[in-house]
């Protein structure tokens, strides 16, 4: 009995030990670390460790499930190996100096419910792939360089809750979708050249509290706080 329990703890210690993420998930840890300059974080890795001790990566049942790299240093941009991480469920890079655009393949991560990279540099299109993401419950763009329309794909998102893209250089119109969400409680699109769209058209306001003035519809938007439009002192 004595021999089969110290076997039986033995394989309990070996399984410990060699658990970890996959190849592939750590290769793409590893590419971000590297096209964002990781070498230079205020929190860098120690890629010679296991990856669960990582600076702001969390680790559930050997999966990457969050990273959180927030107010890091970050300077680069995103890898398309990205999307390799599918079961992330919440990943916060705002505040850092992230360039150029955002992969497509962020349309991959099917798992994601939470996505932040407010104030940083991104610039270009929103991918029309994120609409992909049933998951996704808050999507934060805001203070970047983003043009173009907002992707009808985003009113796809039935399980939207927070779309923030204040502050950008964003066009055209709220897709369409957004108005019949049933979920979405707050709609951030102030700072940018968007038109409100018909179905949003009898959007009334409401309250003004300090810089931001608030406006809510009587119908599709009940209880949906839309932070939209600047208004002059006669409207």
């Amino acid at each position: 009995m004595k021999v089969f329990t110290a076997i039986c703890t033995l394989i309990l210690i070996s399984t410990t030990t060699f658990a970890q993420v996959s190849e592939e998930e750590k290769q793409a840890l590893l590419d971000l670390y590297v096209s964002t300059d990781g070498n230079n974080w205020n929190n860098t890795w120690d890629v010679n460790t296991p990856v669960k001790e990582w600076h702001g990566v969390t680790v559930e049942d050997n999966q990457v499930t969050g990273i959180n790299l927030m107010f890091n240093n970050l300077k680069g941009q995103l890898p398309s190996s990205i999307g390799v991480l599918s079961h992330l469920k919440n990943m916060e890079l705002s505040f850092n100096q992230i360039d150029g655009s955002l992969p497509v393949s962020l349309g991959k991560l099917e798992n994601l419910k939470s996505f932040a990279i407010n104030s940083n540099r991104i610039k270009g299109s929103i991918p029309s792939s994120i609409g992909n993401l049933d998951q996704l419950e808050q999507l934060h763009l805001s203070s970047n360089l983003l043009s173009g329309a907002l992707p009808a794909t985003l009113g796809d998102l039935t399980n939207l809750a927070v779309l923030n893209v204040f502050d950008n250089s964003l066009t055209g119109t709220i897709p369409f979708g957004l108005s019949e969400s049933e979920n979405l409680t707050k709609l951030i699109v102030a700072e940018n050249d968007i038109i409100i769209a018909d179905a949003l058209s009898d959007v009334l306001l409401f309250e003004v509290d300090n810089e931001n003035t608030r406006f809510i519809t009587p119908t599709s938007f009940t209880n949906k706080t839309v932070l939209a439009i600047e208004t002059s002192d006669d409207n």
